[in-house]
């Protein structure tokens, strides 16, 4: 009889040791889901305490960690203070032992201080995933990963590696007449604005692609014969812009008089579409030509 009662003892003992590590695990995801949770979307960076967080917490970073409660507040005070309108969802959680590891998104608008940096008014939208250690019940380190370069991108203080491409593809479909290939490349609030000087800066800025198509597009092949574009040399810049150096060719179709002009052209890119241009022209010669 006393075999049997040791053997339930023992039986209950380990069962309860097989579900106690899995009630730990649920109970840290759910305090860890809800503490990112207030000290990001509300702000309230005082929850990085000794009552979540270890002592000794740890994230592990390069060029070197940021140790000690103190030092991790201070950190994460510039997610706080530097984004606006901050939406912080854990898409995923899952954990195994004292590790968690944890999907995350992130949007805000860069609108204060940030490690340094001014606000630039830029939109963020970046994921990433955190492995976190956890130690009696509190976060003890995390390590995050993300794609740094996208994140730098949409600050615009890392041109996207697209935008010459982009701009490329705009120029190739003008060369072949493709004038829906030109618009397919512009985003909806393009600005655009010829010379100064030029006849066809009346219309300065031309906003949206229906007015550039009508007050510049349509009176380049009207007024113009064989307009070309030659010699052009694309040269990225930062925060998203690309500067084109090329040639106009044409003959005026009134006057009978040829053009080849020296032209500068800045694009401005966001998130792969134009949103501005600005031409430069020997402004002079177009005039010339034209009387």
């Amino acid at each position: 009889m006393k075999t049997i009662k040791l053997l339930a003892i023992v039986l209950t003992l380990s069962l309860l040791s097989c579900s106690n590590p899995n009630q730990q695990i649920e109970k840290d995801m759910e305090m860890y889901t809800t503490v990112w949770d207030d000290i990001i979307n509300k702000g309230e960076l005082d929850k990085i305490n000794n009552t979540y967080f270890d002592e000794n917490i740890t994230l592990i970073s390069s060029p070197e960690n940021v140790v000690g409660i103190a030092n991790f507040k201070d950190y994460y005070s510039n997610f706080v203070t530097g984004f606006s309108e901050p939406n912080f969802t854990i898409k995923d959680i899952f954990g195994q032992g004292d590790k968690l590891v944890k999907h995350w998104h992130f949007t805000g608008k860069h609108t204060g201080d940030f490690f340094g940096i001014p606000p630039t008014g830029k939109a963020v939208d970046v994921e990433g995933t955190t492995l976190v250690k956890m130690k009696d019940g509190k976060i003890a380190q995390e390590q995050d990963f993300m794609d740094n370069m996208i994140f730098m991108q949409q600050l615009g203080f890392v041109s996207d590696p697209n935008n010459l491409a982009v701009v490329n593809a705009a120029y190739e479909a003008f060369g072949k007449g493709d004038i829906e290939g030109v618009v397919a490349t512009f985003s909806p609030d393009i600005v655009w604005n010829e010379a100064e000087g030029n006849a066809y800066a009346d219309g300065n800025p031309y906003k949206g692609a229906d007015a550039i198509v009508e007050g510049v597009f349509g009176r380049v092949v009207n007024e113009w014969d064989g307009f070309t574009l030659k010699n052009i040399e694309l040269h990225e810049m930062s925060e998203n812009q690309v500067l084109a150096t090329l040639r106009y060719n044409a003959k005026h179709k009134k006057t009978g008089k040829s053009i080849d002009a020296q032209v500068a052209h800045h694009w401005t890119l966001e998130n792969g579409k134009i949103i501005g241009f600005q031409q430069y022209v020997d402004t002079k010669q177009l005039a010339e030509a034209s009387k």
